[in-house]
């Protein structure tokens, strides 16, 4: 497989493979997360809110941008019938996410001393990995 065909199997259609799936993911989690971030800065440097409340609604608009691109081209069909009851879950696996992101925000911030933008980068590292394998369950990996 040359480089060109790598690249497209990577980027196109739908597959099985973990690494495949996790860099698509990766793709998906760097906008979602400029989406947070983004939010985030917006909210407590010019609508003057408390970084954790910033953090709380900026999250959310991140879950929703990471839910619609992980269904389009990360992971294919749910292992469940409903779309409803697949968004219910991927928030409640979202909703884990969003308790440790404002845990460790709130650790790092307050207690290490960091700057909430860079704890911000910290925690989305390791919240990005939470929710990939989890929400990698909710799916049947059928892509091929």
């Amino acid at each position: 497989m040359n480089l060109k065909e790598k690249i497209q199997h990577v980027a196109v259609g739908g597959t099985t493979n973990i690494v495949v799936q996790l860099l698509r993911y990766v793709v998906v989690g760097g906008l979602a997360f400029v989406v947070d971030f983004g939010l985030l800065w917006v909210l407590t440097e010019y609508a003057g809110l408390h970084y954790l409340v910033s953090a709380t609604i900026s999250f959310i608009a991140g879950l929703v941008v990471n839910y619609l691109l992980s269904v389009v081209w990360v992971f294919g069909s749910s292992k469940l019938q409903s779309k409803w009851a697949e968004f219910a879950i991927y928030a409640v696996i979202g909703i884990i996410g969003l308790g440790l992101n404002n845990l460790f925000l709130w650790l790092l911030t307050d207690y290490v001393g960091l700057d909430y933008r860079l704890s911000k980068i910290i925690t989305a590292a390791l919240v990005m990995l939470w929710n990939f394998f989890a929400r990698r369950l909710l799916f049947k990996n059928d892509k091929k």
